[in-house]
């Protein structure tokens, strides 16, 4: 009766999973892709890397980042937060990190050879990919996909004329459904603003860091190549875009973990970041952010009269 009801219930099992990704050809879960709403900023955001501003600190985080290919634990803490206004996308992490490292100083150094945190935003014909490390140096790529790359208008941009392009076929998963990309590996994003906050001193391992804190700042009227299909910049309320949130480390976990070095908001299932089908979904609210009473209220000071409190 014990094997039956388990062989009944691995079946049920495998019939659910099954229904569920039926045509799905991304190695990511289908059900297990991120769902967040950001809504927007309750004051001004100065990009300082501090993230001490009220609505950073009453917006929705992530859950804890997991690993990319298995979505198991991982042994530090790293979340992400998004908020926006009529002329930003702000992307915040929280990065726990007791020693933390950072080498390159170069914008478009190869970070991704260090230790890094990294966001994407895609639209419907390409994707944008940020990397930043810990001395706040960035790299930058626009990659644009090759079946509408033509039809989407993006060819008449300067950017993306074919001197300026490299072709790209993904990292691990290399055989997209919708084939090949081209990518401008020497991009820089006009009025981006990216700031990061050490708690700790780099690259100094006589003390123990408690970690790092990164804010960014993207224009939306820098996004406009994202938006080829129409889409409202800034958004409406309960526009939908795919966002993803990663972290990059030199180091793993020590056996028997099985820690890939990649840490993901919402995990990917094999190595390769460049899955927009696997990226959250961030839907937008035009609702602001809710402050608590404290941080909505000015402290009391007798020297410049009464106030509530």
């Amino acid at each position: 009766m014990k094997l039956s009801l388990s062989l009944v219930l691995v079946l049920s099992v495998g019939m659910a999973a099954s229904a569920q990704t039926d045509g799905w050809k991304f190695p990511c879960p289908q059900n297990e892709i991120a769902r967040y709403t950001a809504q927007r900023a309750a004051g001004p955001i100065t990009i300082d890397g501090k993230l001490d501003e009220p609505s950073w600190k009453s917006a929705a985080v992530s859950p804890r980042f997991v690993d990319i290919i298995t979505g198991g634990p991982v042994i530090h803490d790293t979340r992400a937060a998004v908020l926006w206004d009529d002329q930003y996308l702000y992307v915040s992490y929280r990065v726990e990190e007791p020693f933390v490292h950072a080498t390159f100083t170069n914008h478009n150094d190869l970070i991704y050879q260090g230790n890094d945190v990294e966001c994407f935003i895609a639209g419907p014909d390409a994707y944008y990919e940020l990397e930043i490390n810990a001395f706040s140096t960035c790299y930058e790529v626009f990659f644009a996909w090759k079946d509408t790359f033509e039809k989407s208008g993006l060819a008449k941009y300067p950017e993306f004329q074919a001197a300026k392009l490299v072709p790209f076929n993904g990292v691990g998963f290399t055989r997209h459904p919708r084939g090949g990309r081209v990518g401008n590996f020497d991009h820089a994003m006009p009025g981006l603003k990216t700031a990061v906050h050490i708690d700790g001193t780099v690259n100094d391992d006589t003390d123990r860091d408690r970690g790092w804190t990164v804010e960014l700042a993207f224009p939306w009227q820098s996004l406009k190549w994202l938006a080829t299909d129409g889409r409202s910049l800034p958004p409406k309320n309960g526009d939908i875009w795919r966002m993803d949130f990663s972290r990059f480390n030199t180091y793993k976990e020590a056996p028997p973990a099985k820690d890939s070095g990649g840490w993901f908001w919402t995990r990917h299932g094999v190595w390769d970041s460049h899955i927009p089908e696997c990226f959250a979904y961030i839907t937008f609210s035009t609702n602001t952010v809710k402050l608590t009473q404290a941080q909505t209220h000015k402290p009391c000071n007798q020297e410049t009269g009464p106030c509530s409190c």
